[in-house]
């Protein structure tokens, strides 16, 4: 009867972390109010390897510089206020 009720409880444990992962990725964007969603392309510039690449668009009159190496989970983000390349670009 021990091993049917750790049986039992792993199940049960398995199933609760499974469903409770599946509400929320069912709810995308739940949790706080959103404005609108820039998706237009961005430039990007890559560098040979060893080297960041960096992708970098216009938001709202902000220049937005993304620097990433790779598929590595780390990178950083730098904004330029007032960009004059940028205009007055205002996502709708």
């Amino acid at each position: 009867m021990t091993k049917r009720r750790l049986a039992t409880a792993a199940t049960v444990a398995v199933l609760a972390v499974g469903l409770g992962g599946c509400a929320k990725a069912s709810e995308p964007f739940q949790d706080a109010e959103r404005g609108s969603t820039n998706d237009s392309p961005a430039d990007t510039i890559t560098f040979p390897d060893g080297f960041s690449n960096v992708a970098t668009k216009c938001d709202h009159g902000n220049r937005v510089y993304v620097l990433f190496k790779s598929d590595l989970a780390y990178g950083s983000v730098a904004v330029v206020p007032g960009d004059p390349s940028c205009g007055d670009e205002v996502t709708p």
